[in-house]
C-alpha cells in the first residue's frame, strides 16, 4: 500500500482510509514501466495521424505554436496531478481526488465520463489496428483483425499488471524509436546532409509565411491540438499499482516538458519544414513524407507500422486505464458491486468484461449506425478529457487548500505542485476556454450539446439515486483478495 506521511493527524487519517479502500491492487508496475507509459501516453496516433490536417488548418507556425501551447496545457494538469498521485497514489486516481476534494457528485460524474470514454476509444482503435493490417494482408477482413487483437490486448491485461506494464513498455520504445529517427531524418531533409538539395526555410516563410491564416487558426487548431495530448492522465492511475510512487512518479511528472517538447514540438517544426500546409493533410500520415524526401521508399510501410503499433498501444492503455476507474468506482460504491471482484493475480477482471462488452458495443454501432449512435458517442465522448483535466486541477487546488487549512505544511509534501495557486487555476482556465471554444467550431459542437446534459444527467443521478444507497458502502467486493 502507498504511504501516507508527515500529514496533519486527521488528514493523514482522511488519505489512509482512502487509500486503503483502494488497496487490492498489487504494487508490480516497475519505474521504467512507468516512465514508458507516460511517455507513451503522449504519442498517440492523433500525432502520427492528425498532424497533416492540423498543419492544413493553422500553417507552419500556428501549428507548432498550438501544440507548444497545448504541451504547457497538458504540463500545467500533470503536476497538479503529481502532488495528488504522490500523496494518494491509488487507482481511482482523478475520479478519487474529485470525490474527496470537490464534491462525490462530480466525482462520479468523472469516473463514468472517463470509463465511458475508454470503453468507446478501445473499439475505435481496434478498428484502426485492422484497416492498417489490412494494407499488410488484404485478404483477410477486419472484423478477423479487430476480434483477434482485442482477445490479446484483453488476455495481457487479465493476466497481471505486470504484463500490462511490459508490454506497454515495449509498445511504447517503438513509438519513440520512431519519432527519433523521424526528428534526424527530417532534420538532415531541411539542412541537405541527406545529399539531396537543403529545402531550407521555404515552407516555413513561403506560401503565405508562418501565419498564413492568421492567429485565429491557432485557436480552432487548439481543440484538435488537446484532445491529441489526452492519456498522459494515466500515470494517476498507475501510481495506484506502482512499487514505489513516491520516486517514480515525480520523476515521470517533471520529464513531461522535456519529452514534450522533443518528441511534439520538435517533430511538428520537422514537418512543416518538409510538408507544404496547402497540400498537408491529404495522406495517412505526413511522417511516411519526412521518410520518402529523404529518399527512404519504404517510408510509408515502416510508419504503417508504427500507426499500428500506436494503435494497439493506446488499445492496450485504456483496457487498463478504464478497467482500473471501473474497478475503484465500485470498491466506492459508485458502481455495481459486482464490478469490484479481483481475480487471485489482484486484476479487476469484472470490470475488466464489462469494459470489453461496451468496447464491443462502440465497434457494433460503428457498424450500424455510424452516422448516429457512433458518432453521438464519440461526440460525448470527446469532452471527457477536458472534463477530467479540469478536474484534476481543481481537486489539486481544493487539496492543498484543505491541507494547508489542517495544519500541514508545504515542504512535507513529497511532491509539490510548484507556484501555487496559479498553476491549478490557469490549467483549469485553459482547458475551461477549449471547452468553451466548442461551441464555435460546427464539427465539434456536438461535444457540447451531448457532454454537458449527460454531465448534469450523472450528477443528479448520483445525489437522487445512488447517494441515498450508498452510505457506508466503500469497501470492496466480500470474494475480493485484499493483498
Amino acid at each position: 500500500m502507498g504511504q501516507v506521511q508527515n500529514m496533519p493527524g486527521k488528514f493523514e487519517d482522511k488519505l489512509k482510509t482512502v487509500v486503503e479502500k483502494e488497496s487490492g491492487l498489487r504494487r508490480e508496475m516497475k519505474g521504467r514501466h512507468i516512465f514508458m507509459i507516460t511517455l507513451g501516453g503522449v504519442i498517440g496516433t492523433g500525432l502520427f495521424l492528425s498532424t497533416g490536417f492540423t498543419i492544413n488548418q493553422a500553417g507552419p507556425g500556428g501549428t507548432v505554436l498550438a501544440y507548444a501551447l497545448g504541451g504547457l496545457i497538458m504540463y500545467l494538469v500533470m503536476l497538479c496531478l503529481g502532488e495528488l498521485a504522490v500523496a494518494m497514489p491509488v487507482a481511482g486516481a482523478f475520479q478519487t481526488y474529485a470525490r474527496e476534494f470537490i464534491n462525490p457528485g462530480t466525482g462520479f460524474m468523472i469516473g463514468w465520463f472517463f470509463w465511458l470514454n475508454g470503453a468507446t476509444t478501445i473499439g475505435v482503435e481496434l478498428t484502426a489496428a485492422a484497416i492498417i493490417i489490412k494494407n499488410f494482408i488484404p485478404g483477410v477482413s477486419e472484423w478477423v483483425w479487430v476480434l483477434l487483437f482485442g482477445i490479446i490486448l484483453f488476455s495481457v491485461n487479465a493476466l497481471s499488471v505486470k504484463n500490462f506494464g511490459e508490454m506497454e513498455f515495449w509498445f511504447a520504445g517503438i513509438k519513440v524509436a520512431a519519432i527519433i529517427a523521424a526528428i534526424v531524418v527530417g532534420a538532415g531533409v531541411i539542412l541537405g546532409f541527406n545529399g539531396h538539395p537543403a529545402l531550407g526555410a521555404q515552407n516555413y516563410t513561403g506560401h503565405g509565411g508562418l501565419f498564413p491564416k492568421g492567429l485565429s487558426a491557432v485557436i480552432l487548431a487548439m481543440i484538435t491540438v488537446a484532445f491529441s495530448y489526452n492519456g498522459t492522465e494515466i500515470i494517476g492511475i498507475a501510481a495506484g499499482e506502482s512499487d514505489n510512487p513516491e520516486k517514480t512518479i515525480p520523476r515521470s511528472v517533471n520529464g513531461t516538458a522535456v519529452r514534450t517538447l522533443l518528441f511534439y514540438v520538435l517533430a511538428i517544426v520537422v514537418l512543416v519544414g518538409i510538408i507544404p500546409w496547402q497540400t498537408a493533410g491529404v495522406k495517412d500520415s505526413p511522417f511516411a513524407d519526412i521518410f520518402m524526401a529523404a529518399g527512404f521508399n519504404w517510408g510509408r510501410t515502416l510508419m504503417d507500422f508504427v500507426v499500428l503499433t500506436s494503435a494497439l498501444s493506446c488499445c492496450n492503455s485504456w483496457i487498463y486505464s478504464a478497467t482500473r476507474i471501473l474497478w475503484a468506482m465500485a470498491c466506492e460504491g459508485n458502481a455495481p458491486r459486482f464490478l469490484g471482484r479481483l481475480s487471485k493475480k489482484a486484476v479487476p477482471v469484472n470490470s475488466l468484461y464489462a469494459t470489453a462488452l461496451v468496447a464491443a458495443l462502440a465497434l457494433l454501432t460503428s457498424v450500424i449506425s455510424a452516422d448516429k449512435v457512433y458518432v453521438w458517442l464519440l461526440a460525448l465522448c470527446g469532452l471527457a478529457g477536458v472534463i477530467d483535466w479540469m478536474g484534476i486541477c481543481a481537486s489539486q487546488f481544493f487539496f492543498r487548500r484543505e491541507y494547508i487549512a489542517s495544519g500541514g505544511r508545504v515542504e512535507n509534501l513529497k511532491y509539490r505542485t510548484p507556484l501555487y495557486p496559479l498553476v491549478p487555476i490557469a490549467g483549469f482556465l485553459f482547458n475551461l476556454g477549449i471547452a468553451v471554444s466548442l461551441a464555435f467550431v460546427p464539427d465539434q459542437r456536438l461535444a457540447l450539446i451531448t457532454g454537458v446534459p449527460f454531465a448534469i444527467f450523472l450528477v443528479v443521478y448520483y445525489n437522487y439515486f445512488v447517494k441515498p444507497k450508498r452510505a457506508g458502502n466503500y469497501a470492496p467486493a466480500a470474494d475480493s483478495p485484499v493483498k
